[in-house]
């Protein structure tokens, strides 16, 4: 007796499927963390970690048991670094984002040029069409 066993099988195995929505989720991550307030923000909090941790340190060797004292003035350090250099941060980074786009477009034109020439070393119409318009300048 013959019996046919007819099996599905998924075409695509389950983890290639998560692993490829983790990584089109941290591709929009990262496309929506370029922008220059998210820059700024992650500066701001580099340097005011950067203060409570030197305050921290000059706390522990000052502190003989007021450690109330210590925790509120640690806290009035941290929010007024945090006032007082929002502003000048985010117009650092707003300062960045020209030249950077600057950067960006350069590279594309230069890296765009690099194929347009290997393309003309294959191809002599294309080399006779770059040597056509550069005679035109």
């Amino acid at each position: 007796m013959t019996a046919f066993v007819h099996t599905s099988y998924p075409r695509v195995h389950p983890g290639v499927q998560r692993a490829t929505r983790v990584l089109g989720s941290l591709k929009n991550l990262v496309t929506r963390a370029d922008s220059a307030r998210s820059v700024a923000i992650v500066l701001l909090s580099a340097i005011v970690s950067t203060v409570l941790v030197i305050v921290n340190q000059v706390i522990d060797t000052y502190t003989d048991g007021h450690l109330m004292a210590a925790w509120i003035f640690m806290w009035l350090v941290a929010f007024s670094t945090i006032a007082l250099l929002a502003a000048p941060i985010r117009r650092t980074v707003n300062g960045f984002k020209p030249a950077l786009k600057n950067w960006a477009i350069t590279r594309r034109e230069r890296a765009n040029d690099a194929k347009m020439w290997e393309v003309a070393l294959q191809d002599p119409r294309v080399m006779s069409e770059i040597q056509r318009a550069m005679s035109q300048e």
